[in-house]
């Protein structure tokens, strides 16, 4: 069994630290990694537990963590509690390097320790929680050196996720703790191909590279939560009765751990404004006995004892063990959550986000980086401004009592809190990051992973999922552990993710991955996923190194055919190519009664299976397979980015500027006609009338993509002759140039291959070849991979061949594909001997898009 193994270094059973890597590991755990957790005993020194042994912590986690520490550390000569304050206070604080050599042996025989024990277990995947905080330097370097030759040894990749919750400059920095910028006693975060770092917010981030500035491999990953509402249920219905509060006062909730730099006296003094309030404090009593002490005495004094609980330790906010009480449960209770923190303490600020999680108002004072995490980003609460009052006043007492009482102004806070915590801190953000540098391993005999992008495709989804269940291999089903389904979510707002998942767990024999890409656009989605499952392809156990794995793309409104697969792999494998290009099909009961439109649309398609069967074709999103390697070696799917309407956009060609980035670098494509896809005809029904005006995807060179989802049924009117005589002069507009110029403008040596030879004519070949090396020449074009450099030559090399290249049309396709349209009217009037110079201005048409408009913009059917 693989194992995460979790290390902390926060020396505590329960804290913030520790809640965010049960939520992280929650993850893995689900996909069968076995968990194991190092709570920091052996390493935080200031908390009192230096190799103490544990003793009932188990019970305040899930089931499924296991407690564990590195063996033999206590065997370790002049390393104990000790020894870490003493490097912490003159090395750390004082600057002096006395103790560097007694640091490097004890991190030495620390890092062996640490592989020994990975070792022992068979740790795959490992978590830091904190490890840049220099409590413990010598700890610290250890984990860098086991990681180091661990990670090599075992070929591991970026198998570390280190987060770092707290840094010098956000805590305690008035007092120096850990030193001054630079740092110079600090072990700084180094670059490592086995780390990912994450910092909790973009102030962090950018503090950390203006520490470390050429860090590679930091993100900002901000503690997550479920959002959803804390409700009274059965199971904490008798929490006020268990905590002796009475039912219907006011509960004020504290998560914290008891200790001065909290200020729980905030919340005491705040109380004896706010009569018939009771202040529930959930913490650790013992922790500091002495502050517990000090508040007690505090609000006996003030008056208020009789109202304050100290409820002792609750359970992680996301976790539900049997006969213990969570700060959800709490919560579920409260009427306000109070965060009156010391401002220098706080970086994120876990108890706000549990009660943006839980639908609970919260109050808080303006700690250093509150505005950072919360109150820049748009949530509202009353702030207590301690710069300028250290203690809650009536004014600020009003805003509390009013917030507790108005049910309206309550709703509305919590309706946005909790909108702005879906998006910014939600648990899906924590979890599409895990899977994404984390995927779950794939099995040994998978060979295809079928990619598929959807945004809100809830009314069809379980149609085409249903299709690509039911892939057959002759005359049986296809073998379910050859291929696998990476579902891509672009951001629906719909049932589609839910459907995805029920349609999964119904099926369990089929593997179903289901990740998020935010970026919206089809081309970004489709990236994700390939990148997605070309990473965990190369993780397959016991796998055939000789054996090829291919991505293959998919689309969620169209149907593939029950031997779509296969045939594809078939032809992959046989051919060896870099990509397979699916056949595209309408069904013709859907066009019955448009005799018109179905002739135009034929025609078009007549044509590309004579070029596909001679050039290979280009990928369409619609249905294509690339070998991984020749995926990787193009570098993946690239967006590429337009300006419309003053906004940058991405490109939706993604597909087409993949192929010919494959065939640029002399990799092959390779047509599989009996791998065939239907097109889903929703496009013509809805959009008919840009689709016969060549405006389907867009107008001046900027390619969209219309929502066509029908909002009513298509009316199934035929076009006019005029109509179809336009829709098909677009159409072959669009085709002639990306189908029968392009392949040979990337690859001229196509040009010399006989069957090519016999589509153009031998003359008319050597006359494009020719023209090709002018062009080529004259542009000093070598790399026609970014988009549009491909096109001013193509429609050059169109308008200069148009007449002998529908010829060769009419030759091998059939006579009613006619005659190249009329030439736009700035060209026809141009004199005979400019044509050829004038077509080169035309086609550059740098301004004004005519060019783009003319050739269709993109495809029509």
């Amino acid at each position: 069994m693989s194992v995460l193994w979790g290390v902390s270094f926060d020396a505590t059973p329960l804290s913030g630290v520790v809640v965010e890597f049960l939520k992280t590991a929650r993850r893995p755990a689900a996909r069968g990694l076995a968990v194991h957790l190092d709570l920091g005993y052996d390493i935080k020194a200031d908390k009192g537990a230096f190799f103490r042994p544990y003793r009932d912590e188990a019970s305040l986690l899930p089931a499924w963590v296991t407690l564990d520490r590195v063996e033999g550390v206590d065997e370790i000569r002049g390393y104990d509690r000790a020894f870490v304050e003493r490097v912490l206070t003159e090395v750390v604080q004082a600057g002096d390097e006395t103790l560097r050599p007694e640091i490097d042996r004890i991190a030495f025989e620390l890092a062996g320790r640490i592989e020994a024990t990975w070792e022992r277990l068979g740790v795959t995947m490992v978590m830091v929680e904190n490890g840049t905080l220099p409590e413990n330097i010598a700890y610290t370097e250890a984990l860098y050196r086991a990681i180091a030759r661990y990670g090599a040894r075992h070929r591991l990749g970026r198998f570390v996720f280190w987060r770092d919750h707290d840094l010098m400059w956000q805590s305690e920095p008035g007092i120096a703790k850990y030193g001054r910028f630079p740092y110079p006693g600090v072990p700084a975060p180094r670059n490592s191909p086995h780390i990912h770092y994450f910092a909790l917010h973009e102030q962090a981030k950018a503090r950390t590279l203006e520490w470390v500035p050429g860090l590679r491999n930091l993100d900002v990953l901000p503690n997550a939560f479920t959002i959803a509402p804390a409700r009274i249920d059965e199971r904490n219905a008798g929490f006020r009765r268990d905590h002796g509060i009475p039912d219907g006062v006011p509960l004020l909730a504290r998560i914290t751990r008891i200790i001065p730099q909290k200020r729980v006296d905030r919340d005491l003094h705040l109380l004896t404004l706010l009569p018939g309030v009771w202040l529930f404090v959930a913490g650790d009593v013992a922790e500091a006995p002495a502050e517990h002490a000090r508040l007690t005495e505090l609000a006996t004094r003030l008056g208020v004892r009789d109202r304050v609980v100290f409820g002792g330790w609750l359970t992680p906010y996301d976790t539900a063990l049997p006969g213990r009480y969570s700060v959800r449960d709490l919560l579920a209770h409260a009427s306000v959550v109070s965060f009156l923190t010391s401002y220098d303490y706080e970086s994120y600020g876990n108890p706000v986000s549990e009660a943006i999680a839980s639908g609970t108002p919260y109050i808080t004072s303006a700690y250093e980086l509150y505005d950072v995490v919360y109150g820049g980003q748009g949530f509202r609460a009353p702030v207590l401004d301690i710069r300028a009052r250290d203690l809650p006043d009536a004014a600020f007492a009003r805003e509390v009592a009013e917030l507790i009482t108005d049910e309206g102004k309550r709703a509305e806070v919590v309706r946005v809190n909790s909108e702005l915590g879906r998006a910014r801190f939600g648990t899906r953000v924590v979890d599409d990051l895990v899977d994404r540098l984390y995927p779950p391993p794939m099995g040994a005999g998978t060979r295809l992973s079928v990619v598929l992008p959807v945004y809100n495709e809830a009314a069809t989804l379980r149609e085409v999922l249903q299709t690509l269940y039911d892939q057959r291999d002759g005359d049986a089903p296809l073998d379910k552990s050859r291929y696998e389904i990476v579902l891509v979510d672009n951001n629906s707002t719909d049932d589609t993710v839910a459907l995805a998942h029920a349609f999964a767990a119904a099926r369990p024999d089929l593997a179903l991955h289901v990740i998020h890409e935010p970026e919206q656009g089809v081309s970004c989605a489709r990236r994700a996923g390939m990148d997605f499952a070309a990473a965990r392809s190369r993780n397959r156990p016991d796998t055939d190194p000789g054996a090829r794995f291919y991505l293959v793309s998919a689309d969620a409104d169209c149907h593939v055919d029950a031997h779509w697969l296969s045939e594809l792999f078939a032809a992959m494998e046989s051919s060896k190519a870099a990509i397979g290009v699916c056949d595209y099909y309408y069904d013709p009961a859907h066009f019955a009664g448009r005799p018109r439109l179905w002739d135009a649309i034929q025609r078009t398609l007549r044509c590309r299976a004579v070029t596909f069967s001679l050039f290979g074709g280009f990928p369409d999103g619609k249905g294509f397979a690339v070998e991984r390697d020749a995926y990787e070696r193009a570098g993946g799917i690239e967006i590429f980015y337009q300006l419309q309407d003053g906004k940058f956009v991405n490109h939706l060609s993604d597909d087409w500027d993949f192929g010919i980035k494959v065939a640029c670098g002399g990799d092959a494509i390779t047509y599989v006609p009996r791998s065939r896809v239907e097109i889903n005809p929703r496009r013509v029904d809805h959009a008919i009338d840009e689709v016969i005006t060549g405006r389907a995807y867009g107008s001046d060179g900027i390619i969209v993509m219309r929502d066509i989802r029908p909002s009513a049924p298509a009316v199934a009117a035929d076009l006019s002759e005029a109509e179809a005589k336009q829709a098909w002069e677009f159409s072959i507009k669009d085709f002639t140039p990306k189908n029968t110029i392009l392949p040979v403008l990337l690859t001229p040596a196509l040009l010399e291959d006989d069957a090519v030879i016999a589509f153009f004519g031998a003359d008319l070949a050597a006359r494009l070849a020719r023209r090709i090396a002018e062009i080529r020449d004259e542009m000093r074009v070598v790399d026609f991979t970014p988009i549009h450099a491909y096109k001013t030559p193509s429609y050059r090399l169109y308008f200069e061949f148009a007449d002998e290249l529908f010829a060769c049309l009419r030759r091998h396709v059939g006579e009613d594909i006619g005659y190249p349209p009329p030439l736009p009217p700035c060209l026809a009037e141009v004199p005979a001997e400019r044509f050829t110079e004038f077509v080169r201005y035309y086609c550059e048409d740098r301004e004004s898009g005519e060019a783009h408009n003319y050739f269709g913009n993109g495809g029509v059917f």
